[in-house]
C-alpha cells in the first residue's frame, strides 16, 4: 500500500464552489475525514490545511471577520440547512437583565430588513458594554402590519438577530398608517419597563416619523442620522454618537441620548450567536386612542416609479435578454418594478438607478424574478433578503439557478411571452365572470 493520500478532485472542487448544492455537505465530510470536525477547513493533498475563505465567521488575513452576504450559506430561502446552522450557534440567555435597550424595527414586508438587523447590532453594543451589568435587547414588533394586503409577520429569526425579549403587538388598530396608535403602545412599554435606550431606524418606512413622535411625547432631544457609536472617555459607561447633519455634509458628535434614530450600517449585525428572544406581554391592556388620522388605504402607484429598495415585486433583466420590448411589456402587464444586472446597465439597456446588487441597490422584494441573469456574487449579495427568488435562464448550472427557489430553464423571450398571455387570459376570464 502506498502512503500517498488519495483525494477526490471533484469533492475538492465542490468544497471551493460555495454555490454548489452539495457545498456544505462536502465541506462537512472533508472536515470529518481530516479528524477536525470543522466544515470550514480540511486537509489538502500536500498535508496543508485548506481553509474556506467564505465560511461564516472565518477570520481574514487582516483580522477582519468574513461575513457571507450572498444569502446562500445563510439560507435566505429558509431551508433546513439554514435552520440547522442557526441552531448550532451558541445560545445566550440573560435571565435578569440590569436594563433594557428597546428597538422598534420597521419590519418591511413582515421581516427584519438589513437596516433593522444593523440596529439590533447597535443595541447589542449598548446592552453588552458592561459585563458586570448586562442589559437585554427588547424588540417591539407590530405584527399586523398590513392585513388588507394579506401581510403577516414572517420573521422567525429574532434570536439570531440578537433579540433577548420580544414584544409582538398584533392588533387591527396598528394596521396601515397608524402613528398615534403605535405611539400609545410605545408609551405603554415606557411605563412598564422604562428602557435605558430607545433605538429606531431613521428611515422613511415609518421609523423616522415614529421615533420623532416618541421623543416629543417623552420630552427628549433625540439624535437623528446616527451612524456610529463609541465609548465616551469623559463619562463612566457613557457613549458618544456621531450623526450626519447639514444635508449629510457634516458629522456631528454629541453624548448619546435616550432616543436614537440610526441610519443603515450603524453597526455590524449579530452573526456569531443566537439569543433567547423570550416572548413578553404588556402587564395591562392598551387604551383605545382617539385617533385624528384616518388611513384611507393604499393608493395605486406606477411600479416604474417605485424605488428598488421599496419594491415588493421586481422583474430584473440581465445579459440574457434579447427582446427588450417584450421585457418592458411583461413588467407592465405583471405590475412589477423593473430591475437590472450590472451588465445590462453597462450596455445601456437600463438606467443606473435600476441596477441591483452590492454595487447597485440592495433589495428586499417579496418576489424577485431574475430573467437572463447568471448570478454574479455581487448580484446575489443584493438579493439575499428577498423572500422568493425565481430564475429564468438557459443555463441550468448558473449560480442564479442554484440560488433560486423556483427555476425555469428556457428562452427568456418565450417564457415571458407565455406568462403575459396567461396573465391576460386570466384577467379576461375574471372580467367575463364579473
Amino acid at each position: 500500500m502506498s502512503d500517498i493520500v488519495r483525494r477526490d478532485p471533484r469533492k475538492a472542487w465542490i468544497a471551493r464552489n460555495r454555490l454548489h448544492p452539495q457545498h456544505r455537505e462536502v465541506l462537512a465530510e472533508l472536515g470529518q475525514s481530516a479528524g477536525q470536525g470543522a466544515a470550514s477547513e480540511w486537509m489538502g493533498p500536500a498535508g496543508i490545511v485548506r481553509r474556506n475563505p467564505h465560511a461564516v465567521g472565518f477570520m481574514g488575513p487582516n483580522g477582519i471577520k468574513r461575513i457571507d452576504r450572498s444569502g446562500v450559506q445563510q439560507g435566505a430561502g429558509g431551508g433546513a440547512a439554514a435552520k440547522s446552522a442557526a441552531q448550532s450557534k451558541p445560545l445566550v440567555e440573560i435571565e435578569s437583565p440590569a436594563f433594557l435597550v428597546a428597538v422598534v424595527p420597521d419590519m418591511a414586508g413582515g421581516r427584519l430588513s438589513g437596516h433593522d438587523r444593523d440596529l439590533l447590532g447597535l443595541a447589542r453594543q449598548l446592552a453588552d458594554a458592561d459585563p458586570n451589568a448586562r442589559g437585554a435587547v427588547l424588540a417591539v414588533v407590530f405584527g399586523g402590519y398590513n392585513r388588507e394586503g394579506g401581510g403577516e409577520l414572517k420573521e422567525h429569526g429574532f434570536g439570531e438577530a440578537g433579540v433577548d425579549r420580544l414584544l409582538t403587538l398584533d392588533d387591527p388598530r396598528f394596521d396601515g398608517f397608524a402613528p398615534e396608535a403605535r405611539l400609545g403602545a410605545l408609551l405603554a412599554v415606557e411605563e412598564a419597563w422604562t428602557p435605558r435606550h430607545w433605538l429606531v431606524p431613521d428611515s422613511k418606512l415609518g421609523g423616522a416619523d415614529l421615533g420623532r413622535r416618541l421623543a416629543a411625547r417623552l420630552g427628549e432631544r433625540p439624535a437623528t442620522g446616527v451612524w456610529q457609536l463609541e465609548p465616551d472617555a469623559t463619562a463612566e459607561l457613557g457613549w458618544q454618537c456621531t450623526a450626519r447633519g447639514a444635508a449629510a455634509t457634516l458629522d456631528i458628535q454629541r453624548p448619546l441620548p435616550r432616543i436614537t434614530l440610526a441610519l443603515e450600517e450603524c453597526a455590524e449585525p449579530v452573526d456569531d450567536n443566537r439569543h433567547a428572544a423570550e416572548a413578553l406581554s404588556l402587564p395591562q391592556e392598551l387604551p383605545s386612542p382617539i385617533s385624528r388620522i384616518e388611513d384611507l388605504g393604499q393608493v395605486p402607484v406606477d411600479p416604474a416609479g417605485v424605488a428598488l429598495a421599496e419594491a415588493e415585486f421586481i422583474l430584473s433583466a440581465g445579459n440574457g435578454i434579447r427582446d427588450w420590448d417584450g421585457y418592458h411589456t411583461a413588467a407592465e402587464v405583471l405590475g412589477a418594478t423593473e430591475g437590472a444586472s450590472r451588465v445590462a446597465v453597462d450596455d445601456g439597456f437600463m438606467p443606473r438607478d435600476r441596477q441591483v446588487g452590492a454595487t447597485g441597490t440592495w433589495v428586499t422584494a417579496r418576489v424577485y424574478v431574475a430573467v437572463g441573469i447568471s448570478g454574479a456574487i455581487q448580484h446575489l449579495q443584493g438579493i439575499q433578503t428577498c423572500d422568493k427568488v425565481v430564475a429564468i435562464n438557459m443555463d441550468p448550472g448558473c449560480d442564479m439557478i442554484k440560488r433560486a427557489d423556483l427555476a425555469v430553464i428556457g428562452d427568456s423571450a418565450e417564457v415571458l411571452a407565455s406568462l403575459v398571455t396567461m396573465v391576460k387570459q386570466q384577467r379576461e376570464e375574471k372580467r367575463d365572470a364579473a
